[in-house]
């Protein structure tokens, strides 16, 4: 019994690790165009809000846009191999003494949550994110990363992606959003369905002058040969 149990376990295991590899390298070129997070939003929502959601090039979306959400939300993006564990200690170090709880997820970590799995918080939802961004990093270069990271977050409530949220806040294309415009999304990124791009409150504008100033010291975005 014990034998049998454990030959099937093993088999789901082997068949789960199959399995997500395909789905991970399916994803190195097929755009994303719906996610988890849709889903459950779609259910959340009772006003009937509808989906924004336009999926486009790397090429498509502004460099201001990229190097503001590097400067916001990872800025080792670049150097790391999907995790940084320097922000990790720091969040849990931030955490344990009381301060505003926050998370030490890379963009790599982000888009492996928003593209395959579920928001939450269990140690079963994270293990599972950790395996999903080791996947990503091995077969997806960091600008794929990037993209899929840009399509698929959520910038407003319904509002999912660059082109999206361009058009939503801004009323222009992903392409042609200037720098302080970028920020300004990149600002309402820790909680997109409460915070507005525009018009700005004063903690957001603060925000926004800060990944101001991060894009201008991290400099031009290097791109992988």
């Amino acid at each position: 019994m014990i034998k049998r149990l454990f030959r099937f376990l093993t088999k789901l295991l082997l068949w789960f690790v199959a399995l997500s590899f395909i789905w991970v390298l399916i994803h190195r070129w097929v755009p994303v165009y719906y996610t988890p997070l849709m889903a459950i939003r779609s259910f959340q929502d009772e006003n009937g809000k509808p989906r924004l959601h336009d999926w486009v090039a790397l090429d498509s979306i502004s460099d201001k846009l990229q190097l503001a959400v590097i400067a916001s939300e990872d800025q080792g993006f670049q150097g790391h191999h999907g995790f940084d564990f320097n922000a990790i200690r720091k969040a849990m170090d931030d955490n344990r003494s009381g301060k505003r709880i926050r998370g030490g997820s890379t963009i790599s970590q982000q888009t492996a949550k928003n593209v395959f799995l579920w928001p939450d918080r269990t140690w079963l939802r994270k293990g599972l994110e950790s395996w999903f961004t080791v996947l990503i990093e091995i077969c997806w270069s960091k600008q794929r990363i990037l993209e899929v990271y840009l399509n698929s977050i959520e910038m407003g409530p319904g509002v999912y992606g660059a082109e999206a949220a361009a058009q939503f806040w801004f009323n222009r294309s992903a392409h042609e959003l200037n720098s302080e415009q970028s920020a300004a999304i990149a600002a309402i990124l820790p909680n997109p369905r409460q915070y507005k791009a525009q018009p700005q409150t004063n903690y957001l504008q603060s925000r926004s002058r800060w990944i101001l100033r991060q894009m201008n010291n991290l400099g031009p975005l290097k791109r992988d040969p």
